[in-house]
């Protein structure tokens, strides 16, 4: 693992700590860095770290102060042991949240165990509609007038836990791939640090395939 950065200053310890798994341009991470900013937000990022050590948003996440990681998974002979050192790197940096945020590799059920609701994952569609890869593709062929994002909890089999947030997008006549998933972008730098902060909060409950969205407690006066 090569890692970079230093600490910035001690926050509060009612902050939750997230670490974010990226692979590219980090566009999303850079959307929950922004809100993790906000001094009432309850979590922090204490880590991002890249599976490709060539991912443009290590920068991004330099520029805001946050340690970075590389864990090369061209370097390790076995999923697990990739796996294994990305726990190791996480636990490090005291992270009790996952976000994925274009992270391009699945992570094992062993892997998710370790976290359990508490991994996170923005899907570029409106879930269940079009999992996997070439999402605007797969929407703009099946002829849909609206898609979206949704932001959701990472269970063993891909893009198909259970949703914690949704944002939809119309989709208009003269739509390209490009077009679609730009307006798509711009709601999930909206709704993935809404998803994060309820998270923190406490104030997702998982019953079922069914995400229930608890009330915010009442603050003494």
């Amino acid at each position: 693992m090569k890692a970079s950065g230093t600490d910035r200053r001690a926050e509060p310890v009612s902050k939750l700590g997230v670490g974010v798994l990226i692979s590219g341009r980090g566009s999303n991470m850079e959307a929950l860095a922004e809100a993790c900013a906000a001094g009432d937000f309850p979590a922090v990022i204490r880590v991002v770290i890249s599976n490709r050590p060539d991912a443009s948003g290590l920068d991004k996440a330099a520029s805001f102060g946050i340690p970075t990681a590389v864990v090369d998974h061209s370097r390790f002979a076995s999923k697990a042991d990739f796996e294994a050192e990305l726990l190791r790197a996480l636990e490090e940096h005291g992270c009790e949240i996952v976000c994925l945020a274009g992270f391009m590799r699945v992570i094992s059920a062993d892997f998710i165990s370790r976290y359990p609701h508490r991994i996170l994952n923005v899907h570029p569609s409106l879930l269940p509609a079009f999992p996997g890869l070439n999402v605007q593709r797969k929407a703009l062929d099946y002829g849909v007038r609206l898609s979206g994002c949704t932001v959701h909890f990472v269970v063993p089999e891909v893009d198909a836990g259970p949703i914690v947030a949704q944002a939809a997008v119309p989709v208009a006549d003269g739509d390209t791939e490009e077009s679609l998933a730009a307006r798509i972008l711009e709601q999930e730098h909206l709704v993935y640090p809404e998803a994060l902060r309820l998270l923190a909060e406490g104030r997702l409950r998982v019953e079922g395939r069914r995400v229930m969205i608890l009330p915010q407690p009442a603050v003494a006066p």
